[in-house]
Protein backbone atom coordinates (compact mmCIF):
# COMPACT_ATOMS: atom_id res chain seq x y z
CA UNK A 1 0.00 0.00 0.00
CA UNK A 2 1.31 3.46 -1.15
CA UNK A 3 2.40 5.99 1.94
CA UNK A 4 -0.37 7.79 3.21
CA UNK A 5 0.56 11.80 3.01
CA UNK A 6 -2.08 14.53 4.02
CA UNK A 7 -1.96 17.89 2.98
CA UNK A 8 -2.97 21.11 5.01
CA UNK A 9 -2.79 23.75 2.25
CA UNK A 10 -3.55 26.77 4.94
CA UNK A 11 -1.26 30.00 6.50
CA UNK A 12 -1.20 29.92 9.51
CA UNK A 13 0.61 32.47 12.38
CA UNK A 14 2.43 29.84 14.47
CA UNK A 15 2.10 30.35 18.23
CA UNK A 16 5.31 30.95 19.90
CA UNK A 17 5.46 29.87 24.02
CA UNK A 18 7.98 31.59 26.40
CA UNK A 19 9.31 29.40 29.45
CA UNK A 20 11.18 31.61 32.43
CA UNK A 21 11.93 30.32 35.62
CA UNK A 22 12.27 32.04 38.69
CA UNK A 23 13.05 30.72 42.51
CA UNK A 24 11.19 32.16 45.56
CA UNK A 25 12.61 33.85 48.59
CA UNK A 26 13.96 32.55 51.10
CA UNK A 27 13.53 31.10 53.45
CA UNK A 28 11.07 28.69 51.63
CA UNK A 29 13.27 27.78 47.59
CA UNK A 30 10.42 26.59 45.82
CA UNK A 31 10.53 27.33 42.33
CA UNK A 32 7.50 29.64 41.10
CA UNK A 33 6.25 29.07 37.63
CA UNK A 34 5.12 31.84 35.49
CA UNK A 35 1.39 32.04 34.13
CA UNK A 36 3.08 30.85 30.59
CA UNK A 37 4.30 27.89 31.79
CA UNK A 38 1.26 26.88 34.51
CA UNK A 39 -1.21 27.50 31.63
CA UNK A 40 1.01 25.19 28.72
CA UNK A 41 -0.44 21.95 28.42
CA UNK A 42 -0.78 18.91 26.35
CA UNK A 43 -2.58 16.00 25.59
CA UNK A 44 -1.97 12.74 23.69
CA UNK A 45 -4.86 10.80 21.49
CA UNK A 46 -3.78 7.37 21.44
CA UNK A 47 -5.00 4.96 18.40
CA UNK A 48 -7.75 2.06 18.89
CA UNK A 49 -4.85 0.18 19.96
CA UNK A 50 -5.15 1.55 23.85
CA UNK A 51 -2.46 3.14 26.31
CA UNK A 52 -1.24 -0.15 27.37
CA UNK A 53 -0.47 -1.44 23.69
CA UNK A 54 3.21 -2.36 24.44
CA UNK A 55 4.17 -0.70 21.40
CA UNK A 56 3.82 3.06 20.02
CA UNK A 57 0.78 4.35 22.01
CA UNK A 58 2.84 3.14 24.96
CA UNK A 59 6.08 4.43 23.95
CA UNK A 60 4.76 7.46 22.93
CA UNK A 61 3.17 7.96 26.56
CA UNK A 62 5.71 7.21 28.24
CA UNK A 63 7.57 10.25 26.23
CA UNK A 64 4.75 12.73 26.98
CA UNK A 65 5.02 11.52 30.95
CA UNK A 66 8.68 11.78 30.90
CA UNK A 67 7.91 15.88 28.99
CA UNK A 68 5.64 16.03 32.06
CA UNK A 69 8.44 15.43 34.54
CA UNK A 70 11.12 17.18 33.35
CA UNK A 71 9.52 20.31 31.92
CA UNK A 72 6.72 20.67 34.71
CA UNK A 73 3.80 21.41 32.37
CA UNK A 74 0.62 18.87 32.84
CA UNK A 75 0.18 15.93 30.18
CA UNK A 76 -2.51 13.36 29.93
CA UNK A 77 -3.77 11.05 27.46
CA UNK A 78 -7.28 10.80 26.06
CA UNK A 79 -7.65 6.67 25.64
CA UNK A 80 -9.14 5.89 22.06
CA UNK A 81 -10.69 2.53 22.16
CA UNK A 82 -12.24 1.98 18.88
CA UNK A 83 -12.34 3.70 15.56
CA UNK A 84 -15.37 5.67 16.58
CA UNK A 85 -13.37 7.57 19.52
CA UNK A 86 -10.36 8.91 17.15
CA UNK A 87 -11.91 12.47 15.40
CA UNK A 88 -14.13 12.80 18.64
CA UNK A 89 -10.87 12.26 21.26
CA UNK A 90 -8.53 14.61 18.91
CA UNK A 91 -11.55 17.14 19.52
CA UNK A 92 -11.79 17.06 22.97
CA UNK A 93 -7.81 17.34 23.21
CA UNK A 94 -8.39 20.72 21.36
CA UNK A 95 -11.36 21.27 23.61
CA UNK A 96 -9.07 21.01 26.68
CA UNK A 97 -7.57 24.31 25.48
CA UNK A 98 -4.02 22.63 25.43
CA UNK A 99 -1.33 24.37 23.20
CA UNK A 100 0.44 21.15 22.12
CA UNK A 101 -1.65 17.41 20.82
CA UNK A 102 0.38 14.47 20.08
CA UNK A 103 -2.06 11.76 17.95
CA UNK A 104 -0.14 8.63 17.57
CA UNK A 105 -0.92 6.28 14.23
CA UNK A 106 -2.19 6.78 10.92
CA UNK A 107 -5.72 5.94 11.78
CA UNK A 108 -5.76 9.81 13.46
CA UNK A 109 -4.09 11.30 10.47
CA UNK A 110 -7.15 12.80 8.99
CA UNK A 111 -8.67 13.91 12.40
CA UNK A 112 -5.25 15.38 12.93
CA UNK A 113 -5.54 17.28 9.82
CA UNK A 114 -9.12 18.27 10.74
CA UNK A 115 -8.48 19.98 13.66
CA UNK A 116 -5.26 21.60 12.93
CA UNK A 117 -6.44 22.99 9.85
CA UNK A 118 -9.75 24.37 12.50
CA UNK A 119 -7.36 25.31 14.94
CA UNK A 120 -4.35 27.02 13.61
CA UNK A 121 -2.88 28.14 17.07
CA UNK A 122 -2.52 24.96 18.59
CA UNK A 123 0.74 22.88 17.65
CA UNK A 124 0.37 19.09 16.66
CA UNK A 125 2.60 16.12 16.46
CA UNK A 126 1.67 12.63 14.89
CA UNK A 127 3.46 9.77 15.90
CA UNK A 128 4.13 7.43 12.63
CA UNK A 129 2.88 8.80 10.50
CA UNK A 130 3.35 11.90 7.67
CA UNK A 131 0.93 14.62 7.73
CA UNK A 132 1.77 17.95 5.67
CA UNK A 133 0.36 21.10 7.61
CA UNK A 134 2.00 24.82 8.82
CA UNK A 135 1.43 23.19 12.52
CA UNK A 136 2.04 19.52 12.59
CA UNK A 137 5.32 17.85 13.27
CA UNK A 138 5.12 14.37 11.97
CA UNK A 139 7.30 11.49 14.09
CA UNK A 140 8.77 8.95 12.01
CA UNK A 141 11.64 6.51 11.99
CA UNK A 142 13.72 4.70 9.60
CA UNK A 143 12.94 1.27 10.93
CA UNK A 144 14.10 -0.64 8.23
CA UNK A 145 17.76 0.38 9.32
CA UNK A 146 17.42 -0.90 12.32
CA UNK A 147 15.24 -4.50 11.28
CA UNK A 148 18.13 -4.74 8.44
CA UNK A 149 20.53 -5.26 12.01
CA UNK A 150 17.15 -7.44 13.18
CA UNK A 151 17.26 -9.58 9.77
CA UNK A 152 20.94 -10.03 9.75
CA UNK A 153 21.23 -11.37 13.10
CA UNK A 154 18.23 -14.01 12.66
CA UNK A 155 19.64 -15.40 10.22
CA UNK A 156 22.98 -15.23 12.03
CA UNK A 157 21.26 -17.29 14.98
CA UNK A 158 18.79 -19.97 12.73
CA UNK A 159 19.39 -23.30 13.06
CA UNK A 160 17.16 -23.93 10.79
CA UNK A 161 17.59 -21.79 8.24
CA UNK A 162 14.25 -20.59 8.35
CA UNK A 163 13.31 -17.18 10.11
CA UNK A 164 9.78 -15.53 9.44
CA UNK A 165 7.69 -12.13 9.75
CA UNK A 166 4.16 -10.63 9.85
CA UNK A 167 2.38 -7.77 10.43
CA UNK A 168 -0.72 -6.37 11.58
CA UNK A 169 -1.94 -4.38 8.24
CA UNK A 170 -0.11 -4.04 4.66
CA UNK A 171 0.53 -0.10 5.69
CA UNK A 172 3.95 1.35 5.69
CA UNK A 173 4.94 2.00 9.21
CA UNK A 174 4.37 -1.76 8.95
CA UNK A 175 5.99 -2.80 5.71
CA UNK A 176 9.28 -0.94 6.80
CA UNK A 177 10.40 -3.35 9.14
CA UNK A 178 9.67 -6.31 7.16
CA UNK A 179 11.34 -4.82 3.97
CA UNK A 180 14.35 -4.25 6.36
CA UNK A 181 14.60 -7.49 7.78
CA UNK A 182 14.40 -9.50 4.81
CA UNK A 183 17.23 -7.10 3.18
CA UNK A 184 19.15 -8.17 6.40
CA UNK A 185 19.09 -11.41 6.19
CA UNK A 186 19.87 -11.37 2.05
CA UNK A 187 23.07 -9.75 3.71
CA UNK A 188 23.77 -12.50 5.89
CA UNK A 189 23.42 -14.36 3.19
CA UNK A 190 25.43 -12.77 0.85
CA UNK A 191 28.35 -12.17 3.34
CA UNK A 192 28.08 -15.74 4.45
CA UNK A 193 27.00 -17.48 1.61
CA UNK A 194 24.16 -19.39 2.82
CA UNK A 195 20.73 -19.65 2.02
CA UNK A 196 18.55 -18.77 5.19
CA UNK A 197 14.43 -17.73 4.04
CA UNK A 198 12.25 -15.92 5.17
CA UNK A 199 8.76 -16.41 5.42
CA UNK A 200 6.08 -13.99 5.77
CA UNK A 201 7.04 -11.27 3.51
CA UNK A 202 7.57 -10.50 -0.40
CA UNK A 203 9.68 -7.27 -0.52
CA UNK A 204 9.68 -7.30 -4.31
CA UNK A 205 5.48 -8.18 -4.82
CA UNK A 206 5.15 -6.20 -1.19
CA UNK A 207 2.38 -8.57 -0.15
CA UNK A 208 2.57 -11.20 2.69
CA UNK A 209 1.38 -12.33 6.02
CA UNK A 210 -1.17 -10.17 8.00
CA UNK A 211 -3.28 -10.58 10.92
CA UNK A 212 -5.82 -7.78 9.98
CA UNK A 213 -5.87 -6.01 13.17
CA UNK A 214 -3.11 -5.16 15.68
CA UNK A 215 -5.31 -6.18 18.78
CA UNK A 216 -6.49 -9.70 18.40
CA UNK A 217 -4.04 -11.91 20.10
CA UNK A 218 -5.13 -15.54 19.20
CA UNK A 219 -4.53 -14.20 15.56
CA UNK A 220 -0.89 -13.51 16.17
CA UNK A 221 -0.96 -17.11 18.05
CA UNK A 222 -2.15 -18.97 15.02
CA UNK A 223 -0.07 -17.42 12.21
CA UNK A 224 3.14 -17.38 14.31
CA UNK A 225 2.44 -21.24 14.82
CA UNK A 226 1.78 -21.37 11.36
CA UNK A 227 5.02 -19.91 10.47
CA UNK A 228 6.88 -22.44 12.98
CA UNK A 229 5.39 -25.26 11.55
CA UNK A 230 7.02 -24.55 8.57
CA UNK A 231 10.14 -24.20 9.97
CA UNK A 232 10.61 -20.89 11.37
CA UNK A 233 12.84 -20.75 14.51
CA UNK A 234 13.40 -16.62 14.79
CA UNK A 235 9.91 -14.33 14.53
CA UNK A 236 9.79 -10.63 13.75
CA UNK A 237 6.26 -9.53 14.82
CA UNK A 238 5.00 -6.48 13.40
CA UNK A 239 1.98 -5.94 14.95
CA UNK A 240 1.11 -4.47 18.15
CA UNK A 241 -0.79 -6.17 20.76
CA UNK A 242 -1.05 -9.22 18.40
CA UNK A 243 2.66 -9.87 18.88
CA UNK A 244 1.97 -11.29 22.09
CA UNK A 245 0.20 -13.74 20.65
CA UNK A 246 3.43 -14.59 18.75
CA UNK A 247 4.93 -14.90 21.57
CA UNK A 248 3.18 -17.33 23.04
CA UNK A 249 3.46 -19.24 20.68
CA UNK A 250 7.13 -19.38 20.62
CA UNK A 251 7.58 -19.98 24.12
CA UNK A 252 5.63 -22.95 22.98
CA UNK A 253 8.15 -24.43 20.68
CA UNK A 254 11.78 -25.21 22.05
CA UNK A 255 13.97 -23.49 20.17
CA UNK A 256 12.41 -21.01 18.58
CA UNK A 257 12.66 -17.32 19.09
CA UNK A 258 11.22 -13.44 18.67
CA UNK A 259 12.34 -10.08 17.65
CA UNK A 260 9.84 -7.39 19.39
CA UNK A 261 9.22 -4.01 17.82
CA UNK A 262 9.02 -0.49 18.52
CA UNK A 263 10.06 -0.69 22.28
CA UNK A 264 12.37 -3.21 24.39
CA UNK A 265 9.80 -6.46 24.34
CA UNK A 266 12.00 -7.97 27.33
CA UNK A 267 10.88 -4.91 29.67
CA UNK A 268 6.99 -4.50 28.33
CA UNK A 269 5.88 -8.07 27.57
CA UNK A 270 4.83 -10.18 30.02
CA UNK A 271 8.12 -12.08 32.31
CA UNK A 272 7.40 -15.09 31.22
CA UNK A 273 8.44 -14.13 27.70
CA UNK A 274 12.11 -12.67 28.43
CA UNK A 275 13.90 -16.29 28.16
CA UNK A 276 12.35 -16.13 24.19
CA UNK A 277 12.98 -12.68 22.94
CA UNK A 278 16.09 -12.58 21.13
CA UNK A 279 15.96 -8.58 20.52
CA UNK A 280 13.61 -5.55 19.56
CA UNK A 281 13.87 -3.15 16.47
CA UNK A 282 13.40 -0.08 18.99
CA UNK A 283 12.18 3.40 18.32
CA UNK A 284 13.39 6.07 20.25
CA UNK A 285 9.59 7.56 20.74
CA UNK A 286 10.12 8.68 24.05
CA UNK A 287 13.17 10.99 23.45
CA UNK A 288 11.56 12.61 20.29
CA UNK A 289 8.60 13.15 22.27
CA UNK A 290 10.13 14.96 24.68
CA UNK A 291 12.26 17.23 22.60
CA UNK A 292 9.45 18.60 20.36
CA UNK A 293 7.64 19.56 23.53
CA UNK A 294 10.43 21.15 25.03
CA UNK A 295 10.86 22.96 21.62
CA UNK A 296 6.96 24.02 21.67
CA UNK A 297 7.98 25.53 24.80
CA UNK A 298 10.89 27.77 23.90
CA UNK A 299 9.33 28.80 20.78
CA UNK A 300 10.99 27.48 18.56
CA UNK A 301 8.30 24.68 17.05
CA UNK A 302 8.31 23.50 13.56
CA UNK A 303 6.85 21.20 11.15
CA UNK A 304 9.59 20.29 9.68
CA UNK A 305 9.05 15.77 10.11
CA UNK A 306 11.44 14.30 12.84
CA UNK A 307 12.89 11.31 11.00
CA UNK A 308 14.64 8.91 13.42
CA UNK A 309 17.71 6.69 12.18
CA UNK A 310 20.51 4.98 13.41
CA UNK A 311 22.88 7.86 12.94
CA UNK A 312 20.71 9.98 15.03
CA UNK A 313 19.75 7.48 17.95
CA UNK A 314 16.14 7.29 16.60
CA UNK A 315 16.55 3.79 15.94
CA UNK A 316 18.59 0.61 16.79
CA UNK A 317 18.15 -3.17 18.51
CA UNK A 318 17.73 -3.89 22.04
CA UNK A 319 20.30 -6.15 24.26
CA UNK A 320 20.24 -9.40 23.61
CA UNK A 321 19.87 -10.06 27.45
CA UNK A 322 18.59 -13.52 28.00
CA UNK A 323 19.86 -15.08 24.75
CA UNK A 324 23.23 -13.13 24.45
CA UNK A 325 24.59 -16.39 24.78
CA UNK A 326 23.14 -17.37 21.10
CA UNK A 327 24.66 -15.02 19.57
CA UNK A 328 28.77 -15.25 18.92
CA UNK A 329 30.60 -12.79 19.33
CA UNK A 330 31.81 -12.79 15.32
CA UNK A 331 28.22 -11.88 14.63
CA UNK A 332 28.12 -9.48 17.33
CA UNK A 333 31.17 -7.13 15.58
CA UNK A 334 29.60 -7.74 11.93
CA UNK A 335 26.21 -6.64 13.66
CA UNK A 336 28.60 -3.44 15.13
CA UNK A 337 30.00 -3.22 11.65
CA UNK A 338 27.05 -3.28 9.72
CA UNK A 339 25.43 -0.34 11.70
CA UNK A 340 28.64 1.53 11.15
CA UNK A 341 28.69 0.97 7.46
CA UNK A 342 24.83 1.84 7.52
CA UNK A 343 25.46 5.36 8.98
CA UNK A 344 27.94 6.22 6.58
CA UNK A 345 25.92 5.40 3.57
CA UNK A 346 27.97 2.57 2.81
CA UNK A 347 25.09 0.06 2.79
CA UNK A 348 22.22 1.70 1.67
CA UNK A 349 18.77 0.46 3.37
CA UNK A 350 16.01 1.16 0.75
CA UNK A 351 12.14 0.49 0.81
CA UNK A 352 9.11 1.69 -0.76
CA UNK A 353 8.14 2.82 2.66
CA UNK A 354 11.19 4.94 4.09
CA UNK A 355 10.04 7.99 5.34
CA UNK A 356 11.64 11.70 3.99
Amino acid sequence: MSQRRFILGATVAVATAALFAGCAPAPQPTPQTTSAEAEYCARMVTNSGGLQDRSFNQSSWEGLEQAGTKLGIEAKAIVSTGETDLAPNVAQAVDTGCSFILTVGWELAEATLAEAAANPEVHFAIVDEQVDGPNIKSIVFDTAEASFLAGYLAAGVSKTGVVATFGGDNQPPVTLFMDGFVDGVAKYNEVHSTAVSVLGWNKETQSGSFTGDFEDVNKGKVLAQGLIDQGADVILPVAGQVGEGAAAAAIGAPGVSLIWVDNDGYDTLPAEYRPIILTSVLKNTQDAVVRIVSDDLKGTFDNSPFIGTLENGGVDIAPFHDLASAVSPELTAELDQIREAIIAGIISVESPSTPH
